[in-house]
């Protein structure tokens, strides 16, 4: 069966392929399906549109590649050691094909996108290349597979959000699921591939998302996230007929005040924020509704203004701060973490120290970092030339690593001696004497169990102590 790790990670490279476990839905054609999902939580989401389009053509599922008659692996091209984890990875499924040529071995999303028909020209192991907008269109390209052939569609959409495909869910606590609110980007970032392997914007209707979180939650789902590649931008007209005056449009506030109002025992949360975007209502918006998870990812990438330029981020140091000291004043007690990139482009010595000094400014709860690795196709590809030794940009990752942990312990210090409200997510990994589970700051917090309470329960913990990652404490009445 297959299964699927969640975490709030964002662009996290220490994760690896997890497959994905559910039950079949649709009549049983007796044919196995493997996922693997590399990357951020968007493609995870994705797999879970992947997963009900083929069971809903009588696919079952299984955890053990071995027993698969389709294998997928959806990819991540955010960095270069994601494509090659992946690239490693179909290599070992290589030994199953020759013991069943029957097999079908795809790759999915954006490392699809990216290579396109090439990827069928160098691995002579992929029969099917798939991009993030063309999932519908799975069982007949397995069809061709099945004829002989090989198949590819890497279309990319201005309409498709699979808004009426109803994901299966596979989170196997059942309390915690992704909703996709938009999908694409048209953000331009230089060093960033997305914009070319998920195409342009576009937000799905925001009915449909307050129905799947209503769905969910008469499930028993606590908690859902919200996800985009700049959720902020989130904007739904609905279409009307010619000659009909033109409908509201709900912007990302508005549709956070929606899903909130599902019911105050559904916990919000919500991936990615961009710094150019993200409102004064917004963050009012969560200030009004405690179910709002107070926790902002807020990536930065450079303290610098001549970085941030060169990486067209549209937006400087200053208006960074600005932000920040907005998020300080109207919710005092959100946790902000951030995505940094050391090395960039003609990245002096005295511009890495500003990273440095707005690390210190912001005392980020924690934050995704990583030297900078240039991916084909991109802006910064065709302008600049990637000119800063690696030894330096490790040397300078390590100091960024480095303050960032004594960052995190400054702020998950500041819960102990305090009571927290936590969603009980399942037992910690180190003992099935703890839960585990985490606040609104997103801070992971461990526990010892207690009868009275199983997962799915929200519960007060006092904090007693702390490493850099983890509070730990004890639920009190």
């Amino acid at each position: 069966m297959l299964e699927l790790a969640h975490t709030t990670k964002t662009h996290d490279e220490s994760r690896q392929g997890e497959a994905l476990d559910m039950i079949p839905t649709g009549q049983s054609t007796g044919r196995k399906l493997y996922i693997e999902s590399y990357g951020c939580q968007m493609n995870f989401s994705d797999s879970e549109i992947v997963a009900s389009i083929l069971m809903e053509n009588g696919f079952e599922t299984t955890k053990d590649y071995r027993d698969a008659d389709v294998v997928f692996i959806n990819t991540c091209s955010i960095r270069e050691n994601a494509e090659q984890r992946v690239r490693n990875r179909l290599k070992e499924f290589e030994a199953a094909k020759t013991k069943n040529p029957g097999m079908v071995v795809g790759v999915l999303g954006c490392m699809a996108e990216r290579l396109k028909a090439k990827f069928l020209e160098e691995e002579k192991l992929v029969d099917v290349v798939v991009g993030p907008d063309a999932y519908r269109d799975l069982p007949n390209l397995i069809g061709k597979v099945d004829e002989g052939g090989r198949a590819v569609n890497v279309l990319l959409s201005r309409e498709e959000t699979y808004a009426d495909i109803s994901p299966v869910r596979l989170n196997s606590n059942g309390i915690s699921a992704f909703i996709s609110i938009m999908r694409g980007c048209d953000n331009m970032c230089s060093f960033c591939v997305v914009p070319f392997t998920r195409g342009r914007e576009r937000s799905r209707d925001a009915a449909s998302i307050v129905k799947e979180a209503q769905d969910l939650f008469d499930a028993g789902y606590k908690e859902v996230t919200l996800l985009g590649q700049n959720v902020d931008s989130y904007k739904y007209t609905a279409p009307v007929a010619e000659g009909e005056a033109p409908g509201a449009t709900i912007n990302f506030a508005q549709l956070l005040a929606l899903v909130a109002e599902v019911s105050p025992e559904l916990r919000i949360r919500f991936s990615t924020s961009h710094p150019k975007d993200i409102t004064d209502e917004v963050l009012y918006t969560m200030a009004k509704y405690e179910n709002i998870c107070k926790y902002i990812h807020l990536p930065v990438q450079s303290g610098n203004s001549r970085v941030l330029e060169l990486m067209n981020r549209t937006y400087d140091r200053e208006w960074y701060m600005e932000r920040v000291d907005a998020i300080r004043r109207i919710i005092p007690e959100c946790g902000i973490s951030t995505d940094v990139i050391t090395g960039f482009c003609t990245e002096t010595e005295e511009e890495h120290q500003e990273t440095l000094s707005m690390m210190d400014y912001v005392k980020y709860d924690y934050a995704y970092m990583f030297a900078y690795s240039e991916r084909p196709g991109t802006l910064a590809a065709k302008r600049y030339t990637d000119d800063i030794p690696e030894e330096v940009k490790k040397r300078r990752l390590t100091e960024v690593v480095d303050l960032q942990r004594e960052h995190s312990l400054y702020r998950i210090q500041n819960f102990v001696g305090k009571v927290q409200k936590v969603l009980i997510e399942g037992f910690s990994k180190r003992s099935d004497q703890d839960f585990c589970g985490r606040n609104d700051q997103n801070t992971m917090v461990v526990f010892p169990v207690d009868p009275r309470y199983k997962v799915g329960d929200y519960v007060n913990v006092l904090g007693e102590t702390c490493t850099s990652a983890t509070l730990i404490g004890k639920i009190v009445d």
